[in-house]
């Protein structure tokens, strides 16, 4: 991996992305999401990550994280899409309502059998690009982008309508789903 997009400092946040194999619609519905959200929250309470910002899109979140603590973030970061990852394909297999579920566990299977690094299944890219924000202007220019993510796919109009965001808690509202490091 290229120095560019690798964790260097265990003191900063970072940019990530997770991007699910072929860019597949797996967070249109409310049970893959919480399995994502729920999965934060433990990475939070017993790895010491830290949120600053947060979108999940429908094939994609973004993200602003850190570290806090021993556990390297890179480390936080692959276990977090580990567990996702089966979880999400326990729950799309158990789905009896999921009328993707076999051009899904397709995809996945496909992508598993082709990739030297699993066994039969892949959900994430396995590259997050993380980038290193080390001034404030790179935090604001990051955020404004996470937030403005739903505007710009056209699911809402404005930023703080979109309820899998961190858009909440930076625009003063209520507290969003998950706990944050605020940033500015």
């Amino acid at each position: 991996m290229a120095l560019k997009y690798s964790i260097t400092d265990q003191t900063e946040f970072y940019f990530v992305t997770f991007t699910t194999i072929n860019w597949v619609d797996i967070f249109i519905r409310d049970i893959y999401r919480e399995i994502f959200i729920d999965s934060v929250k433990f990475c939070q309470k017993e790895k010491g990550l830290l949120v600053g910002a947060w979108v999940i899109m429908t094939s994609h979140v973004h993200m602003i994280i850190g570290t806090k603590g021993d556990n390297k973030l890179q480390d936080i970061i692959r276990d977090l899409k580990s567990y996702t990852s089966r979880h999400i394909r326990i729950a799309i297999e158990q789905n009896s309502q999921e009328s993707r579920k076999e051009w899904m566990m397709r995809l996945f299977r496909k992508a598993g059998l082709s990739n030297s690094n699993n066994n039969d299944f892949q959900f994430w890219i396995q590259d997050s690009h993380p980038v290193q924000l080390s001034t404030a202007k790179m935090i604001k220019q990051r955020l404004k982008y996470i937030h403005n993510n739903p505007v710009e796919a056209g699911f809402v109009c404005e930023p703080q309508h979109y309820k899998y965001s961190s858009t909440h808690d930076y625009c003063g509202g209520t507290q969003g789903l998950i706990d944050l490091a605020m940033l500015v």
